[in-house]
């Protein structure tokens, strides 16, 4: 009969349920045994799924909610240890470290008001200042006066650093346009300055590295010896009635060795610049390094002209097999720099060190006046001298270009007129820039001297530099400038060749 049961089918299930019923009544019918059906009653009746089924979920909901309940209580604890107890025991720690209360703490509190009401004394408070300034710990000023001291001068400096910007002339707004964005020039303020004591508090017991840095006297000493290459000794001397430049040349002194035997074999030649067809040279003297060469050059060349001219002397070591090694070069640019010529004038000079022959690309005259109140620069383009011939002719078309520079980037330029067919053209043009005062220390000027051709493009004789960062006469005529405003300042500059990685757009010397 159980395994009747087992089947779970409907049909099964309503045949028992049948014979239950007829089991339980009194008689039983006839065909059922009484002993089969007390057997039937007496087994324990099966369960169906789903009471099973609900039983095995609520068993698992309790599994849950308990490991949620241990969940929480732990979180609680840690929770506990960490607000409650850590605190506890740091403060338990630093117990003992009370036992000993320090001199600030022993003062009473009548003193403590007293020193209160002197901090509202302007002559106390003056003082108390300094004496923060000399020492931050001295244990002598109790911390209440110190932090009140500085409390003081934070709010003292905030006020002074209220200040508001002046509005900028209108006509800078296009040269600010072109600035860089990282040179925040709106934000700039020169007129407001702070006193030294708000930004630095304290001065005294510190070291400052710049007391004990050396000038480097020495490293430029030795720099200059490494570029002399000897001595050279020549005279000049002009004859009126020939009308000839006299130039002998006596002797070389110490100079370098240029061969595997530890000798040179020298000689000397010979220019007077801008004329460079006219060369002249001495004889190659054979293994030495003190030559005497004793030898005399004739430059036919007008009175009037020697004050344009210069002496250029370039020193050699012949090589038979192979190209000639340069020594190093002397350029005179004063030819009455030692006397007026008229008589045999002795000069000695440091022999520079060079590796190829300079090229005398000319001369370029310029003023510069600057007007602080209206940020006006003027440029007055003079005249030029001397410029190298860069056509077949023997001539150059020149012009001036300036460009003014900012952090390598070039915001304006502008030109002068050509000269047609001359090496010393006159132009005495102005060219004008806004510049306001703010700015003067971060822009610089390229003058380029260009030759102007009609069919391609157009040549560059050469240039020069002036500004702040530049490098000898271009700084000094700078820094003379703006030492002398609104007067114009003129010098003669020596232009020099562009390097390689000159561009329009970036123009670096």
């Amino acid at each position: 009969m159980s395994g009747v049961r087992g089947t779970g089918e409907p049909r099964c299930q309503a045949a028992l349920e049948v014979l239950a019923s007829l089991c339980r009544a009194r008689p039983p019918p006839f065909g059922l045994d009484v002993e089969t059906c007390r057997s039937f009653e007496l087994e324990p009746p099966e369960r169906s799924p789903s009471a099973a089924d609900s039983g095995t979920s609520v068993s698992l909901l309790a599994v849950v909610v308990i490991v949620c309940g241990v969940a929480l209580v732990a979180v609680f604890l840690f929770l506990f240890w960490k607000l409650c107890w850590m605190p506890w025991r740091n403060k338990e720690a630093s117990s003992p470290s009370s036992a000993n209360p320090s001199p600030e703490a022993l003062q009473s509190p009548s003193s403590r008001g007293n020193m209160a009401d002197k901090l509202k004394d302007p002559h106390t408070l003056g003082f108390l200042e300094a004496a923060v300034k000399i020492s931050h710990t001295s244990p002598d000023i109790p911390a209440e006066v110190q932090m009140s001291v500085k409390e003081h001068i934070k709010r003292h400096t905030r006020l002074q650093r209220q200040t508001t910007e002046p509005a900028s002339s209108t006509r800078h707004t296009s040269f600010k346009r072109h600035l860089p964005r990282q040179m925040h020039v709106s934000s700039v303020d020169y007129g407001n300055e702070l006193p030294p004591a708000a930004e630095q508090p304290t001065s005294i017991g510190r070291i400052k590295p710049e007391l004990y840095k050396q000038k480097s006297v020495d490293g430029d000493d030795a720099k200059s010896e490494a570029k002399s290459c000897g001595k050279i000794n020549f005279s000049l001397r002009y004859d009126y009635e020939n009308e000839t430049l006299i130039v002998r040349i006596l002797k070389a002194f110490d100079l370098p060795a240029k061969d595997f035997c530890g000798s040179s074999d020298p000689y000397v030649k010979i220019y007077l610049l801008p004329d460079r067809k006219c060369k002249l040279q001495t004889r190659v003297h054979r293994k030495t390094l003190n030559p005497t060469f004793d030898e005399n050059f004739h430059f036919p060349v007008p009175y009037e002209e020697l004050a344009d001219r210069k002496l250029h002397l370039s020193v050699f070591d012949f090589d038979r097999f192979s190209r000639h090694d340069m020594i190093g070069e002397v350029i005179l640019d004063n030819l009455f720099e030692a006397s007026d010529l008229s008589r045999e004038t002795s000069i000695w000079k440091d022999i520079q060190y060079a590796t190829s022959e300079s090229v005398d690309l000319g001369e370029i005259m310029f003023s510069l006046c600057y007007l602080p109140t209206a940020g006006r620069l003027t440029l007055t383009v003079i005249k030029c001298r001397n410029l190298k011939a860069m056509d077949i002719t023997g001539y150059s078309d020149p012009y001036v270009k300036v460009s003014l520079l900012c952090d390598g980037r070039r915001l304006k330029k502008k030109k002068t007129t050509i000269k047609k067919n001359t090496l010393n053209p006159v132009y005495n043009e102005a060219i004008i820039f806004d510049i306001p005062p703010e700015n003067m220390d971060q822009v610089s000027l390229l003058i380029s001297v260009m030759d102007y051709d009609r069919v391609g493009h157009n040549e560059i004789i050469g240039v020069c530099r002036v500004g702040i960062n530049a490098e000898g006469l271009g700084r000094d005529h700078w820094n003379e400038m703006l030492a002398y405003p609104r007067k114009p300042i003129a010098h003669w500059h020596s232009l020099v060749e562009v390097k390689k990685s000159f561009k329009e757009g970036n123009p670096r010397l």
